[in-house]
């Protein structure tokens, strides 16, 4: 069984970095939001398979309440994500979300009862060691990278995207293991939600011919990505269900290493020797919370 998640992890691991990269390419010349709304679209036509394996007679409307809502802060959560991705290099932004098994481990602590041993905390400490890392300049003073780390453009969307990422994967473990919600289930409806979700967003801004020129312009790109991101998602899901989701999370994040390395060296990002050192210190931390 253990064997198991950590082959799902690693799955998800494998093809959530190469949808990162995928994703950079594509942001070069599409908005965050016309991007997210296509991708949206795609990944529910792929996902209708898992519609043929529900049983709607046991569908309970809470269950569906908590992933509608959950699937509302996926869909926020994703979208920062793009936004700090086409705004900062994929080596700046990715990284800080190796923070999220630390929090991950810390709030399933306190609502799901999953336990925190001293390694999960040198795990943490190892985590914001390699964050901090990750924000030091040349010739800077110790204390400018946590003034600075808030200001420029990009940040903000990431910082909140690790904090909807941190209450999504909780609600992700909580539907699977208390309300008992199938992964089928699951993938199919969080789909169909993300779809909705993003149409009723392009519609109520009035961004449909600019949805429609991107998807002309890059939808070749935009379903190979759909089917990347339903294969880690699936993956992920797949591992959460039989691990503690702070375990499953923090293999999943080895992505953002294959991530730092490939995509800073095939977009020419700068410092990059600096970066893929604070990323070993994040994955440092992510493996101390597993070995916990």
């Amino acid at each position: 069984m253990a064997i198991s998640w950590y082959i799902f992890s690693l799955i998800s691991a494998f093809f959530s970095a190469t949808a990162a990269i995928t994703q950079k390419k594509v942001l070069f010349k599409e908005s965050a939001l016309n991007f997210s709304a296509v991708l949206a679209v795609f990944s529910l036509l792929i996902a209708i398979p898992f519609f043929f394996f529900i049983d709607f007679s046991s569908l309970a409307f809470s269950a569906m309440l908590v992933l509608f809502i959950k699937s509302v802060l996926e869909a926020g959560s994703f979208f920062c994500v793009m936004l700090g991705i086409k705004n900062l290099e994929i080596s700046r932004a990715l990284p800080l979300l190796v923070l999220t098994p630390g929090l991950v481990a810390f709030f399933a602590f306190l609502f799901l009862g999953e336990s925190l041993s001293s390694f999960e905390i040198t795990g943490m400490l190892f985590l914001i060691a390699g964050t901090y890392t990750l924000s030091l300049k040349k010739r800077q003073k110790l204390e400018e990278p946590v003034e600075e780390s808030i200001n420029p453009k990009g940040h903000y969307y990431i910082i909140l995207a690790l904090t909807l990422f941190t209450i999504t994967s909780i609600l992700d473990k909580a539907l699977l293991s208390n309300f008992k919600v199938p992964i089928n289930t699951f993938m199919g409806f969080q789909h169909l939600f993300l779809a909705i979700i993003f149409f009723t967003v392009i519609v109520f801004l009035g961004k449909t011919k600019s949805v429609k020129s991107s998807f002309k312009n890059s939808w070749k790109f935009v379903l190979l990505i759909a089917f990347i991101t339903i294969t880690y998602r699936y993956a992920h899901l797949l591992a959460i269900k039989i691990a503690p989701v702070a375990l499953a999370l923090s293999i999943k994040r080895i992505s953002v290493f294959f991530a730092v390395l490939i995509g800073g060296k095939l977009f020419k990002e700068h410092n990059l020797l600096r970066k893929i050192i604070a990323t070993i210190f994040l994955i440092a931390g992510a493996l101390f919370i597993i070995n916990g």
